[in-house]
């Protein structure tokens, strides 16, 4: 559905997990932050330490319902929630997550940490000083107090991720007014940036695009950028 004009290719770029490495940084998991540096696959990692075996012994399966787990987690998610996205019994999505937390120290006390920050300060933060107020700690509600947990862990994460983004969006508009004038950033969609311009201009565009997403901030880990070309939105996706 979604095409480049005539002589014109769209280039997109793409952040790799970066709400995952977001929580690498923030909460200093050693096990994490390893396997970021060392170029490990991520979900490999964590159905490693979940279920107890060696790293050459995960299957794709496995890996699967790691990755749910891992992003479970960012999102604060109940295991009442990932046992309805496995098709698992509650308990065992549960215990999935328990191992988890048994596991990452660092996110354990990371949780922990924005939870108990949100009560104090009555609102959690972005890296960048974005704040959310949260009130729903304090209900006497039981879901709501359970609304603004998930709401403290998760939202010092997608915020950041978020200006990250806005961040990496201004400094590649930047490059490319200056270096391809031709070029144009069209859309960001959730972690993906897509830029179109001319034929000619496409592998100089992915390179203005990766040196900008993976440049704009410094942290423990790397953000890291796959990018593709095409005609059109899915073969450059």
């Amino acid at each position: 559905m979604f095409t480049a004009g005539p002589g014109r290719v769209l280039v997109d770029a793409d952040y790799s997990q970066i709400e995952l490495r977001l929580l690498a940084h923030m909460s200093g998991d050693e096990t994490m932050i390893h396997a970021f540096l060392t170029g490990e696959d991520i979900h490999t990692v964590t159905a490693s330490q979940v279920f107890g075996i060696p790293l050459d012994e995960v299957t794709p399966a496995l890996r699967s319902q790691a990755k749910a787990v891992n992003f479970g987690i960012v999102y604060g998610q109940s295991g009442f929630s990932l046992a309805q996205d496995l098709s698992i019994p509650v308990k065992t999505a549960q215990a999935y997550i328990d191992t988890y937390m048994a596991k990452y120290h660092g996110v354990r006390e990371y949780m922990a940490r924005a939870i108990a920050q949100g009560k104090e300060q009555g609102y959690v933060s972005t890296l960048f000083g974005r704040r959310r107020a949260l009130p729903e700690l304090k209900s006497s509600n039981f879901n709501i107090r359970s609304f603004g947990a998930r709401v403290a862990r998760n939202m010092p994460i997608q915020g950041t991720a978020a200006a990250v983004m806005k961040l990496a969006m201004i400094r590649t508009d930047a490059r490319l007014r200056h270096e391809l004038p031709e070029a144009k950033l069209l859309l960001q969609v959730h972690d993906e940036l897509i830029v179109e311009c001319p034929e000619a201009d496409a592998e100089k565009a992915a390179a203005i695009l990766r040196e900008e997403m993976e440049g704009v901030v410094q942290w423990s880990v790397p953000l890291t950028v796959s990018t593709g070309i095409g005609k059109n939105w899915a073969d450059a996706h």
